[in-house]
């Protein structure tokens, strides 16, 4: 049997907002296993762990730049939420970006040798570190070049969004972008969406069935047929399916659309897009949960 330290609790806290004991019952159910006790909460405890788990704990910033047909998009790191606000960081992204959209570097590697104020980006990269005293990478970009429009949206500095689409309007891209900087899709169209993704919600339905069914023996009712929980489980992928897919999703702008009714109504098509959340997918380091705790209950006593 796994150890369940605070660190852990506190870590799963983190990520789902669940309460304190609830964290340390799933992970306890789940023998420490990380992942597997956050899906324990997600059945448990429904959309609020899900979209708690989505939350970004990763510093840094994404810039943009749209020239003509072409735009680019880049996202630089680093340590802390100061730095974020550093004018020479911020400086530093403008210019890269800048960079990717003129060379068409093939990944960061090449980007990081190209020429920049008289070095390379990875020597200017450098100096700042020694200047600023905080570590900082270049951890990802896209450009697009295309025949079609290109429209681009940041969100502060943490959430950025290019969209390649037709139409005569230029707005439509700008709403469209705007759209999925709030939204988050994770593909155009539902056919689109990763099989591991679907998989994943398949499970948490059929999970989230077996706990009805066992509450419902529990209590004394019959529990659902196998027919009508297999629908069940069938009509969770579905929805999931269309709250993810662009197309499927209600148009932020106006409710009584979805956003593949608005492009019909605009005589406009989205023909791909990008957005990038700052940290996504990045573990920050875990600070002692026992500790902060111990010193918020030391703080509230002295005041």
């Amino acid at each position: 049997m796994a150890v369940i330290t605070a660190a852990m609790v506190g870590e799963l806290r983190a990520k789902t907002d669940a309460p304190m004991m609830e964290c340390k019952k799933a992970l306890t159910e789940a023998d420490g296993d990380m992942a597997k006790a956050e899906e324990l909460l997600r059945v448990k405890l429904g959309g609020k762990a899900s979209k708690a788990a989505s939350r970004i704990t990763a510093e840094g910033v994404i810039a943009s730049v749209v020239q003509g047909n072409v735009a680019a998009m880049i996202e630089i790191n680093c340590e802390t939420d100061f730095v974020t606000k550093n004018d020479d960081f911020i400086g530093l992204a403008n210019k890269v970006v800048a960079l990717v959209a003129q060379h068409n570097p093939v990944d960061v590697p090449a980007l990081l040798a190209l020429p920049l104020d008289g070095a390379t980006v990875d020597v200017v990269r450098a100096a700042l570190i020694g200047k600023i005293g905080e570590n900082m990478s270049i951890r990802r970009f896209q450009r697009i070049e295309t025949s079609a429009k290109v429209a681009s949206y940041l969100h502060g500095t943490r959430i950025g969004v290019l969209v390649e689409f037709d139409g005569a309007d230029e707005q439509v891209g700008k709403d469209v972008a705007m759209h999925i900087a709030a939204m988050k899709p994770v593909s155009l169209s539902s056919d689109q969406v990763p099989a591991d993704l679907i998989e994943k919600e398949r499970s948490v339905a059929s999970l989230k069935a077996q706990e009805d069914a066992t509450k419902a023996v529990a209590e004394g009712k019959t529990p659902q047929s196998a027919e009508i929980v297999a629908k069940r489980i069938d009509g969770s992928v579905q929805k999931f399916l269309k709250e993810v897919s662009l197309l499927n999703q209600t148009f932020v702008k106006n409710d009584k659309q979805t956003v593949e009714q608005m492009l019909k109504a605009a005589n406009a098509s989205v023909k791909s897009f990008t957005m990038y959340v700052v940290g996504e997918g990045i573990e920050k380091k875990q600070d002692d949960f026992a500790a902060e705790v111990a010193a918020q209950v030391a703080a509230a006593k002295q005041a």
